[in-house]
């Protein structure tokens, strides 16, 4: 049997039609579309679902042109729809742009990068300066072309070109913007978003408010930024973000799409592993997996069906917000970190119309950026006695929980590079139980934990608390005696000090000292230090370290 390709990184609709890639039937937009009429849609998901894709279905669909596009529909939902929408099809002027190239890093280069993708538009419409129904515009629309307009005709330049299209083809035209908030986010890191949301305002308001020429726009991003901050005074704007039950099924794998594609692979029996991994999400009323992640593990496992997951989608972006989030954590804000991850729901306000500019004013702001950028999923809404909107919020997935983690193993490891730990150490080394168990208490107060791994955690953890300890080697889980001890600290030559750890994890606080011991025990048994002795150390400390939750207790023989 011969397998459809899958369309990985594949967002052009003809490109992924024409080359029969395998395509998850998101046609069905298009009516909603034209049913719902809007005159501004403003659909607002995490990255990588389909945003981009959708778009290059809409333009294909309506844009007018020479050739005619119905063939990349056949057999496509939309088709079985009726005259109502079919004869729409081919019928507009359309205008399409991505504001993703402003991802830079000066306000210069990203307005000059948007400025080149408005030229670019302005030269694949250029056919209309060969009709003499343009006339005083055509110098005007040379000038832009030829980068000799200021920046104040560059703000009307969307409007500019819908005025020499209708009146080319005597049709209003329509408008595509994908990934709106990309220059508004880059900008904001950056350190020049008042520059960039002013031209985007002016560009906005201009292109989608008083258009004249305008039949309807969709626009796309990640988050729904304020009506006041780029929107002002658009009336007619319908935002849809991932709160609202209509259109909730058109962006993201359904489950039963998940089901099909797996079943049209031959991997019948992996449904329950990349549910784990990649299902979760919930927009409006619908269940849905993240498509980008689903087709790239698909993919692995069409070439080996033992393939593992991973997280395909930490890597396609910085996770900068989750970073943020963990920076400034105060303590109520480490306690949820940690009850997410363990799998609980906290309970957060949602408030849908912010901007950047807010993400640092509140630890609840953060929350609606995690929750809206994919990070954090729905799992109940309510209102409060504050007429506010309440969001019970839960980790989507195993693929977002191992982001996280990474984040925030991330922190600890930059946190404890830059602190002074000799007291920690010296303690360690001295055989001072009392003050090496209170400096690591210490530690472990102050971080944010995961206890799900059990005793890998706590692992990792101590290993990363040892990475500055000087002219030390560290050796962990090494072939030791009898067995395999957890964590051997020596000096490179017999005449200082040799250190055997052995951790264990309590069920309970009363546990901690009858785990110390059971180490112990365990380190005299299995002759940890057998080894050390025929290389000649003669002072040798050995610690039983038992931890519950934040705390531990050190025991030494």
């Amino acid at each position: 049997m011969n397998f459809k390709p899958l369309p990985i990184g594949v967002d052009n609709f003809k490109d992924l039609i024409i080359n029969n890639y395998y395509y998850v039937d998101k046609t069905l937009l298009i009516k909603d579309i034209i049913d719902n009429k809007a005159k501004v849609n403003l659909f607002t998901r995490p990255r990588r679902f389909g945003k981009t894709l959708n778009i290059s279905m809409i333009k294909h669909f309506f844009e007018a042109n020479k050739e005619d596009n119905s063939y990349l529909f056949k057999d496509l939902k939309i088709m079985a729809e009726g005259d109502k929408y079919t004869s729409q099809m081919g019928q507009y002027p359309v205008i399409n742009l991505s504001l993703k190239s402003a991802k830079q890093p000066t306000f210069e280069l990203a307005y000059e990068c948007l400025l080149n993708e408005i030229i670019d538009e302005f030269k694949r419409h250029d056919y209309v300066l060969n009709s003499d129904k343009l006339s005083y515009e055509k110098d005007a629309y040379i000038n832009i072309i030829n980068k000799k307009e200021n920046k104040g005709k560059v703000v009307t330049s969307i409007k500019f070109l819908s005025q020499c299209l209708e009146k080319y083809h005597n049709k209003k035209v329509i408008i595509l913007i994908d990934e709106y908030d990309v220059p508004l986010e880059n900008s904001f890191f950056r350190g020049f978003y008042d520059e960039m949301i002013d031209f985007i305002r002016s560009l906005f308001e201009s292109a989608l408010k008083t258009n004249d020429y305008l039949e309807f726009a969709v626009l796309t991003g990640c988050l729904r930024i304020s009506k006041e901050s780029i929107f002002t005074g658009l009336n007619n704007l319908d935002i849809i973000s991932i709160l609202n039950k209509y259109y909730d099924e058109y962006f993201g794998f359904k489950p039963e799409e998940v089901n099909n594609m797996l079943k049209d692979y031959n991997l019948e029996g992996k449904e329950d592993i990349v549910k784990e991994w990649y299902n979760g999400y919930i927009f409006g009323d619908a269940e849905v997996y993240n498509p980008w992640s689903v087709v790239k593990y698909v993919k692995d496992l069409y070439i080996d069906k033992d393939a593992f997951p991973i997280s395909y989608w930490a890597n396609t972006s910085s996770n900068s917000i989750v970073k943020s989030l963990i920076e400034k954590a105060d303590d109520d804000t480490k306690a949820e970190i940690e009850e997410l991850i363990a799998g609980k729901i906290i309970e957060k306000p949602i408030h849908e119309d912010i901007t950047y500019g807010d993400i640092d004013t509140s630890m609840d702001n953060l929350w609606n950026f995690l929750f809206f950028t994919g990070y954090l999923k729905k799992a109940w809404v309510k209102m409060n006695e504050d007429n506010e909107i309440v969001v019970g919020l839960t980790i989507p997935n195993e693929e977002i929980r191992i982001i996280y983690k990474n984040t925030i193993l991330n922190w600890f490891d930059t946190n404890v590079k830059s602190r002074d730990l000799t007291k920690m150490y010296d303690a360690m080394l001295t055989g001072d139980t009392e003050a090496f168990e209170n400096e690591l208490v210490e530690l472990l107060t102050e971080s944010i934990s995961f206890y799900d791994a059990y005793e890998n955690f706590y692992h990792g953890f101590l290993l990363g608390t040892l990475v500055n300890i000087k002219r030390y080697i560290i050796k962990s889980n090494r072939e030791s005696g009898k067995g395999r001890s957890d964590i051997v600290i020596r000096y490179p030559n017999r005449r200082g000090a040799a250190v055997i750890l052995e951790l264990k994890v309590a069920k309970n606080i009363r546990e901690l000292e009858k785990k110390c011991d059971e180490a112990l025990k365990q380190i005299e048994d299995k002759e940890y230090d057998k080894p050390l002795l025929e290389e000649g150390y003669t002072n040798i400390l050995k610690y039983g370290i038992t931890f519950y939750k934040k705390d531990c207790m050190i025991k030494s023989k």
